[in-house]
């Protein structure tokens, strides 16, 4: 498998090079002059960062550890993989270093404020002859609701007909995790 652009000794320039052996040093093989030589693995650093998961209104604080150059940014996705509790996919909604700052590389970083997207709490609206009824329901982050889409949730049959996204605005379409409000007309 072709590597990026190693330096060759035997070429005296950076060229594409293949991994023929890997482990502590890693052997490579030049694709230009075929010269085999061995090169140092870079050693990872790690930075260990606290995380603040919320679900549902619940907090819950994590530990993990990220490569220390690895840039974090609200609004991007983190799986937390906390090797004493849980598997939980987030969205960073918050980062902390000195202050609150949109971007930072993991080393910098003091605790991460997010919230779970692997499963959410819908919340939706259904209204009839003036009376609205709040429901809420589990779903997937990454199940997809659309206006017009009809559904029926506690017996409560339903149209969809506006979508409230956590960003801005509305959407014709989208994905639960992305949803603050979903509004629906009974049937």
């Amino acid at each position: 498998m072709p590597e990026d652009q190693i330096f060759c000794p035997a070429c005296d320039k950076d060229t594409e090079h293949i991994i023929v052996k890997s482990g502590r040093e890693i052997l490579v093989r030049c694709a230009d002059c075929g010269t085999t030589h061995q090169i140092q693995k870079e050693r990872e650093r790690l930075a260990n960062v606290r995380i603040i998961v919320n679900r549902d209104g619940t907090s819950q604080p994590y530990n993990i550890n990220l490569p220390a150059k690895e840039e974090l940014r609200v609004g991007g996705e983190l799986l937390v993989d906390d090797q004493a509790k849980d598997v939980v996919l987030t969205q960073i909604t918050s980062i902390e270093t000195d202050r609150r700052v949109v971007s930072a590389t993991a080393s910098a970083v003091k605790t991460v404020w997010s919230r779970a997207i692997d499963d959410v709490t819908l919340k939706i609206s259904v209204y009839k002859n003036g009376i609205t009824r709040p429901l809420n329901i589990p779903a997937s982050g990454n199940d997809v609701f659309e206006r017009g889409q009809v559904m029926e949730i506690e017996g409560i049959r339903f149209q969809v007909i506006k979508i409230k996204l956590r960003k801005e605005g509305f959407a014709d379409r989208a994905k639960a995790k992305d949803i603050v409000r979903v509004w629906g007309r009974e049937l």
